[in-house]
């Protein structure tokens, strides 16, 4: 209810709360750690002005990686996106990408885990636009096929085909990849 009344407090705990999730799945949308950090932020701005439609019995997440998607989409659109995406400059940040996830203690599984992590979001973002959203969507926002054909706009065998066909460019670009 606070969050709703733009409590800043509620406000500030909402985003501790919120931001890794928001920041990760936009980092893995868009690949680039500038934009993600400008499109993070354009987030919960929008969040912010429209905290007064937030349902307080409801969990916020679904809400928030629509938010979340359509800031991707219309950062795609936009002709500083195509400019740079023509100069080569948007490249995945390994390092940034490594840290989007807890490893454990053991210093051998940890850097085996990176290198796949590593391969694994190269190869996502090598992915077309509308089969890296499948993939993100669905493995790492845990969204259903069907939850993913209503924010896309797209319908429900569709949804599973680009992920189907998501899994099969992955599988073959990882099998390249390791030779």
């Amino acid at each position: 209810m606070a969050v709703g009344a733009r409590d800043p407090g509620a406000l500030g705990r909402f985003f501790d709360c919120y931001f890794d999730r928001v920041y990760g799945l936009v980092y893995r949308l868009v690949g680039e750690r500038g934009a993600a950090e400008d499109l993070t932020q354009e987030v919960f701005l929008k969040v912010h002005r429209a905290a007064h439609q937030l349902d307080p019995t409801r969990d916020p997440g679904p809400w928030l990686t629509a938010i979340a998607y359509n800031a991707c989409r219309d950062f795609w659109r936009s002709s500083a996106y195509r400019m740079r995406a023509r100069s080569g400059s948007i490249e995945a940040d390994p390092a940034l990408a490594a840290r989007l996830t807890r490893g454990t203690n053991d210093p051998e599984r940890d850097l085996l885990a990176e290198e796949r992590r590593e391969l694994v979001l190269r190869a996502i973002q090598r992915l077309p636009e509308p089969l890296r959203i499948a993939v993100v969507l669905y493995e790492y926002e845990g969204l259903s096929h069907e939850q993913i054909a209503r924010m896309t706009g797209i319908n429900h065998a569709a949804a599973r085909k680009r992920y189907s066909r998501a899994l099969e460019s992955l599988g073959k670009m990882l099998r390249e990849a390791l030779g």
